[in-house]
């Protein structure tokens, strides 16, 4: 897997926060990003959330952790946001 340490991230590239949801496979993490929006008729706040599949390539990210992802070229079919630092560990993770 030499092709994936050539991963460049350009400093423009868009970033999220979120919550890692799954870190059942290898190299790869499954964050979710909550946020609300308003109704466009009723006013209301609804709470929606993105999934975003996110290379990890060195496995340091476990459940609960809150991470900063950044956009990249695709990796695989549902890959195409990497891994950039842990903002918080969760407590539960050692």
């Amino acid at each position: 897997m030499s092709h994936l340490s050539e991963i460049n991230v350009p400093e423009k590239a868009p970033r999220r926060i979120g919550i890692v949801e799954s870190d059942a496979r290898d190299q790869t993490r499954k964050v979710v990003i909550k946020y609300s929006v308003k109704h466009p008729k009723y006013g209301k706040y609804i709470r929606r959330r993105s999934v975003l599949q996110v290379h990890d390539a060195k496995n340091e990210s476990h459940l609960g952790d809150r991470v900063e992802v950044a956009e990249c070229r695709p990796i695989s079919k549902t890959k195409s946001w990497v891994l950039i630092r842990i903002i918080e560990k969760s407590i539960g993770s050692v």
